[in-house]
Parts: structure tokens; sequence; C-alpha cells
């Protein structure tokens, strides 16, 4: 037989062809797949190493975090913000780094120094700004606000978080309010606050207060 009838016998059988198109497609894109299989690989690996990281810089994180706390409830406000302060620095990114600034926030309004204490609540609220978590911290801030005789911004922190906790605490906060606003000489303002305590919350031990301080005024309950 010879060899050109051999070649055309070998093209004829249907087995033959299909190697010969596998062997095609294996030159041309076996490469390839080795190429993304071995992307794949490096991208899972890349990520699991990730998220390992991640893991262990929490962990560390919420450690300190928690020694920071526990000095805080301990009465040692000093080392308490700088504990804090040291977490924010070195695990920002993490959940503990984030409230680290509320922890150190507290500490440094009980040590009386009110505009840092600004600082920091609000370093917290610009990465959480909602929640019952995020409402408590806002309070804070209008504690340190009102502390720091910042009257107008004291009056409006406290607005914003009424109604975001009990009827006595609401009312708490209008009450507050409203101190604030005269502090600021904005008596219609006022006025206006105390209105709402009696209407909204008369329930609550702020309302006979805030009968009293209408009549004192010159206003009416309603």
């Amino acid at each position: 037989m010879s060899q050109e009838h051999g070649r055309s016998k070998a093209l004829q059988d249907p087995g033959a062809e299909m190697v010969d198109r596998l062997t095609s497609l294996w030159n041309r894109y076996g490469r390839i797949a080795l190429g993304v299989i071995g992307a794949a690989v490096v991208v899972g690996g890349v990520a699991y190493y990730t998220i390992q990281q991640n893991r262990t810089q929490d962990n560390a994180a919420s450690r300190k975090l928690a020694e920071a706390d526990y000095l805080f409830w301990q009465g040692d406000y000093d080392r308490a913000k700088s504990t804090a302060q040291e977490v924010g620095k070195t695990w920002g990114g993490t959940p503990s780094g984030i409230d680290s600034h509320r922890i150190a926030g507290d500490a440094m309004y009980w040590r009386g120094d009110f505009k840092d204490a600004v600082t920091e609540y609000r370093a917290y609220l610009s990465h959480r700004g909602s929640g019952i978590a995020a409402m408590a911290v806002k309070r804070s801030l209008a504690y340190a606000l009102d502390s720091d005789k910042k009257f107008a911004e004291a009056a409006s922190t406290y607005d914003q978080v009424v109604g975001s906790f009990d009827h006595e605490t609401s009312a708490e906060m209008l009450a507050a309010s409203a101190r604030c606003l005269l502090a600021a000489s904005d008596k219609a303002g006022a006025i206006k606050r105390y209105q709402r305590i009696v209407a909204e919350f008369g329930e609550t031990s702020y309302a006979m207060q805030a009968r009293v301080s209408l009549g004192q005024l010159g206003a009416s309950a309603s």
C-alpha cells in the first residue's frame, strides 16, 4: 500500500480525525486553559491569605480594645484613651479600630477634654452613621458639644436622636435641646421643644418641668 493511500485512509478515519482536532485544540487553547487555572489558584490563595490576615487583625484589635474598655470602667481615663487610640492607629480598618473612637471619646469626655471628645465621636460617626450604637454615640456627641458650650450645634444634635430611644430619653433630649437654645438666645426654638415634650411625651418626668418652663417663658403648652 502506498503512503498516499495510507494518508487518504487515515483522513477518512473518523477516530483519527477526532484525535487530530483535539490535538489542534490543545495546541491552540491548552496553554491558555492552564494559565486560567493557574491564575484562579493564585487568586484563591491570595483571598484565603487575606481572610486569615483580617481575622488575625480583628482578634488582636478586639483584645486590645477590650483592655481599653476595662481601663475606662476602672476610671483610668488616661490609659483608656491612649490604649484606644493605639487600636485606632494600628487596626483602623477593623470593626474594633472604628469602635476605638467611641471609647477614646468617652475617656476624653470624662477627663474634661470636650473638644477632643467631639473629634473622636465624629470620627466614629463618619464610619457608622446609623443604628442604635450610632445614635448612642451621637447622644454622647451632643453632651460633649453642650459641655464645650457649642449650644446651637448641641441642640441640633440632641434633636437628631429624639425618637431613637424610649420616651423618657427622648423627652430628656428635647429638654436639653431647649436649654441649649435658650443659652443660644433662641427663645422661640426652646418654646417649640418644650411644647413638643408636653404634646408627645406628656407621661414622662420631663413634662411637668416643660410646663413650668413654658409658663416662665410666657408661652402656652399647646
